[in-house]
């Protein structure tokens, strides 16, 4: 009797065990992720890598868009210019979610990051001629959120402070320029 109340004892906690080791191991960030995304001044295509559970290295291409106008443009003015984005994300409330039975697939779930973008004078789309831009490269530390809507679509926005240098004296200007820069972002996505 007492081998057998001991053998169904080591057998359900055994169980428990392995549901606590399974649930673990599930809550963690896709191996990889990728998709594209649209803002509203731009486009980008994305691929999240896990690095380890919390943490997901992102790298994006995309095309930043910009409004400018005032007193000594004729008329208001827009450009598009590429950028190349990396940033480490570190999804810091996954155990929380999955404890309250909420979705984390395609890494669904609030962030850190530091975000690391460059713009580089490749080309520029405007509606004025001979536009250009000097390379930039902006270093912003960034809290986000991202959720799934369904099962491919993903909606994301983060907000961030951080700094910005501006390689001015590659366009003819007599210095680089560093500033603050701020990510402001909104986007609505697909994620394949």
């Amino acid at each position: 009797m007492k081998t057998r109340l001991t053998t169904k004892m080591i057998f359900t906690l055994s169980i428990c065990l392995f549901t606590i080791i399974s649930n673990a191991q599930d809550t963690s960030v896709e191996k990889s992720t990728y998709g594209i995304q649209a803002g509203v001044l731009g486009i980008y295509a994305h691929r999240e890598v896990k690095l380890s559970n919390e943490i997901a290295l992102r790298a994006e291409v995309g095309m930043d868009a910009g409004l400018f106008g005032g007193s000594f443009y004729p008329k208001n003015g827009y450009l598009i210019t590429p950028v190349i984005t990396l940033e480490p994300r570190w999804y810091y409330n996954l155990e929380k979610r999955i404890s309250k039975s909420k979705n984390i697939s395609g890494n669904s779930g609030n962030f850190l990051t530091i975000q690391t973008s460059y713009h580089p004078n490749l080309f520029v789309i405007s509606n004025y001629d001979n536009i250009e831009i000097a390379d930039q490269i902006s270093i912003i530390p960034t809290w986000g959120i991202k959720r799934n809507i369904g099962n491919h679509f993903t909606y994301e926005t983060g907000i961030g402070i951080g700094y910005r240098y501006i390689f001015a004296k590659s366009v003819g200007y007599t210095k680089n320029e560093g500033e603050t820069a701020a990510n402001v972002h909104l986007r609505i996505g697909y994620r394949f």
